[in-house]
């Protein structure tokens, strides 16, 4: 049930607009005040916003001026969408803004969606944990303005050897492969990828691997809204098959057969 009085804090998907979620989209069409990410949202999907609702590009105010919208219209007990591009849980600041609304007594709720990582990976057709190849993504940015901790480093990070996904780092993509090859489970042979505006219509898919990527990326001038995606998943030679529909595996819905050959 949506309520008034409330914060919503909704992801907008990667930006294809038929990738928001329905509850996304009952939201934006009730809500009286929207403040989006301007510079990563696809503006088709505030089509769906009611003509008389108040429209704010977050790109445009600063962190003051954001909470000022939200609480003051929160407080007249009509209803608020902050709208976060991809998945609200990833790189977008929702706990600072939960925090001070919060302490002026407003109700927030937080509403998922479609993160670009996997816009991405459905661009490609591609499964980001393999059996026999990794089980594990991480999930990381490279160190620029905002400080990395120092177990986390790309260099340690990357001693794990699985598909890793680095967000708003593209223009630093040159140091990313120094630092990946320091780690010292990757090589140069490494599959690699670069994902400019995941599900967008001028979305663009750059394959290679450690020893090109950087280049490849520079030549098609890409400096910002972009995933790199790095792992042996992106070209498996050999993979496992899944042990969950094997004939012969049993499990809580499905006694395995054995299987007998001559």
């Amino acid at each position: 049930m949506i309520e008034n009085n409330t914060v919503y804090f909704v992801g907008s998907g990667p930006g294809d607009p038929e990738l928001i979620t329905i509850k996304a989209k009952k939201l934006l069409e009730k809500a009286d005040l929207v403040i989006y990410s301007g510079s990563l949202l696809n503006p088709e999907i505030l089509q769906y916003a009611k003509k008389e609702a108040k429209l704010y590009d977050a790109a445009l105010l600063n962190r003051d001026e954001i909470f000022a919208h939200l609480k003051d219209i929160a407080k007249q007990g009509k209803l608020a969408i902050r709208f976060h591009d991809g998945d609200p849980s990833l790189f977008s600041t929702i706990r600072e803004q939960i925090d001070r609304l919060e302490k002026e007594g407003i109700s927030c709720k937080v509403v998922p969606g479609i993160s670009a990582t996997f816009g991405a990976a459905s661009s490609m057709n591609l499964e980001l944990t393999l059996p026999g190849i990794t089980q594990t993504l991480i999930i990381t940015r490279a160190e620029f303005r905002t400080p990395v901790p120092e177990i986390e480093r790309i260099s340690e990070l990357a001693k794990h050897g699985t598909t890793m996904i680095f967000y708003l780092s593209v223009h630093l993509i040159k140091e990313i492969v120094e630092e990946l090859l320091r780690g010292g489970r990757y090589s140069l042979e490494t599959p690699a990828a670069v994902v400019y505006r995941a599900t967008w219509k001028d979305e663009k898919i750059i394959k290679g691997k450690l020893k090109d990527i950087v280049e490849k990326t520079k030549k098609e001038k890409i400096l910002k809204t972009a995933l790199i995606i790095i792992g042996n998943v992106l070209e498996p030679k050999e993979y496992q098959l899944s042990k969950v529909y094997d004939a012969e595996f049993t499990h809580g819905y499905r006694r395995g057969k054995k299987i007998i050959t001559k």
